[in-house]
């Protein structure tokens, strides 16, 4: 799935979304233009950050005039970011299933596909016993994820 197809599904058009990069330092910008989230989401997969993030529920589109439709690399500690007392709707309840592990290990293979098989436990329990809608299952690489 490209940047562009997972944003189109997690985001109705114009959801001021937070995009977070992980790095030497902490880098945030915050998108209305998802095109330009999509293209810049790629633009920084390029550089092989640790981590890549974007806010899933819908933030205060106050944020957006923060850094509108682009990202700060190593922000400073008066540069703010997304608080939770910043997201204004709730629309995804966020799963995320990780073996045991000490920080900075990966997990086996026998402990990832642990993972996976865990996940489509609860999704079926949330399915079937509170009537859940089906969620977007995704896999972590250490993991698995249900949106």
């Amino acid at each position: 799935m490209t940047p562009h197809d997972a944003i189109s599904l997690l985001f109705p058009p114009g959801q001021v979304v937070e995009l977070r990069i992980i790095d030497d330092g902490i880098g945030s910008g915050y998108y209305q233009d998802h095109e330009k989230l999509a293209a810049d989401v790629q633009l920084v997969e390029g550089t092989k950050p640790q981590g890549i993030y974007v806010t899933l529920n819908e933030v205060d589109p106050a944020l957006l005039s923060r850094r509108s439709n682009r990202f700060k690399m190593r922000l400073s500690k008066k540069d703010a970011t997304t608080a939770d007392s910043d997201i204004v709707h709730r629309r995804w309840f966020p799963v995320d299933i990780d073996p045991k592990r000490p920080s900075g290990v990966s997990s086996s293979d026998e402990e990832h596909q642990g993972a996976l098989t865990r996940a489509e436990e609860i999704k079926a329990f949330l399915m079937a016993t509170h009537g859940w809608p089906d969620p977007i299952v995704a896999d972590s690489g250490n993991g698995a994820h249900l949106l």
